[in-house]
């Protein structure tokens, strides 16, 4: 069986030693092999840096690209022509949970040429079940799609 693997390094330094509200958070992630280092923090929430980008926010952000990437995919593969897609995704994590509980997407498309409301909302629907981050998670992952529909490029 073939298996795909992701590798992630990450680093941190500083000292705990003066307790939880004391430490910096701020550490790197890299995913070799892109070249692109990230600074990242805790949520602001858990004394984080609020300039930088937290886990959270990478898992909201990793949910919405693996659907956009798999819309896509299938939308090539019916000769869709999508000239623009745009996302606002937003995670929830209730205080009390410790988990991410929902992730809203709400992507907005945009279609060159001929395209029926059902294919479209078919496509979503496909995308979602076959994204492997979504299929991955326990969240409730909720998609609001909206269609634009331009006339067919020359």
């Amino acid at each position: 069986m073939k298996i795909h693997e992701y590798r992630c390094e990450l680093s941190w330094a500083g000292s705990t030693g003066k307790g939880y509200r004391a430490y910096d958070r701020t550490h790197q992630v890299r995913m070799p092999p892109a070249k692109a280092e990230l600074d990242m923090a805790s949520d602001p929430s858990f004394l984080g840096d609020p300039a930088l980008p937290n886990p959270e926010q990478l898992l909201t952000a990793a949910a919405t690209s693996c659907h956009m990437l798999s819309f896509l995919a299938l939308a090539a593969r019916e000769g869709l022509d999508v000239v623009a897609y745009r996302d606002e995704a937003l995670g929830r994590m209730p205080v009390s949970s410790q988990s991410m509980e929902t992730i809203l997407l709400k992507p907005r498309v945009t279609i060159a040429g001929a395209v029926e409301e059902g294919q479209f909302r078919r496509l979503m629907h496909e995308a979602h079940e076959t994204c492997f981050i979504a299929r991955s998670l326990r969240s409730e992952i909720t998609v609001e799609p909206e269609l634009e529909v331009l006339p067919a490029r020359s």
